[in-house]
């Protein structure tokens, strides 16, 4: 995971903490939270008054991971949401990488 040091707002660098990341073409800032632990990197990404676009989750990841790095959004079984924020998204990549079957083959979305 890299975590972009000139939009950091707290904690040490190089390490967990939170950024403020300006969109481009909103005029807006969103508010992200890198961590890593427990076998995950970790960002959640959030706007005050909306979620954000794909484009603007695609630009996050761009500050946060790799461009080959598959990242996900997950959505839990019902007993295990956790909503703290309604306008809050989540970037999660397993520290080991994902095993080549959990990801799906390009065709299967769509023709490249």
């Amino acid at each position: 995971m890299k975590f972009p040091e000139t939009h950091r707002i707290a904690g040490d660098p190089g390490d967990n903490g939170q950024f403020r990341l300006p969109l481009p073409g909103c005029g807006k800032n969103c508010l992200v939270q890198a961590s890593v632990g427990l076998g995950w990197e970790h960002v959640s990404v959030s706007l005050p008054n909306r979620c954000l676009t794909w484009d603007e989750m695609c630009y996050v990841k761009g500050f946060f991971f790799e461009p080959e790095d598959v990242v996900v959004q997950f959505h839990p079984a019902e007993s295990r949401y956790v909503n703290n924020h309604p306008y809050c998204l989540h970037l999660w990549r397993p520290m080991a990488g994902w095993p080549e079957s959990c990801i799906p083959d390009p065709i299967l979305v769509g023709v490249k």
